[in-house]
C-alpha cells in the first residue's frame, strides 16, 4: 500500500508537492509506523491505539479522493490503491478485535 501511494503521487503535478503528496506519503508511512510500533507494545490497550491511529491514517489517504475530484488522476489510476486501502482497514480491524 505504502509503494502504491509513493507511486501515484509520482504522477502528480509538481504544483502539488507540498499539499497532496506530502499528506499521502506521510499517512502511508503512519499506517506502517504504527503498526510496527504497536506491535511491539505489551499492553493490548497499547497496542490496539496505535492499530487504531494506523486504521485513522488508512482512512486519510482514502479521503483524498480529491484527486479524483481535481481531475489531477482518473479513477482507474486510483483503482489499485482503493482496494489495498480496504485490504489494510479490514486487517489493522481484525487486530483491533
Amino acid at each position: 500500500m505504502t509503494k502504491e501511494c509513493y507511486q501515484l503521487t509520482k504522477l502528480l503535478p509538481d504544483s502539488e508537492k507540498f499539499n497532496l503528496i506530502s499528506q499521502i506519503r506521510r499517512a502511508a508511512l503512519s499506517v506502517k509506523l504504527n503498526l510496527a510500533e504497536g506491535s511491539s507494545r505489551k499492553s493490548v490497550i497499547e497496542r490496539k491505539r496505535y492499530y487504531e491511529i494506523s486504521r485513522g491514517s488508512v482512512i486519510e489517504i482514502e479521503a483524498v479522493e480529491v484527486i479524483y475530484d481535481l481531475e489531477l488522476l482518473a479513477l482507474k489510476q486510483m483503482e489499485n490503491l482503493g482496494v489495498l486501502l480496504n485490504k489494510c482497514f479490514a486487517m489493522l480491524t481484525k487486530l483491533m478485535n
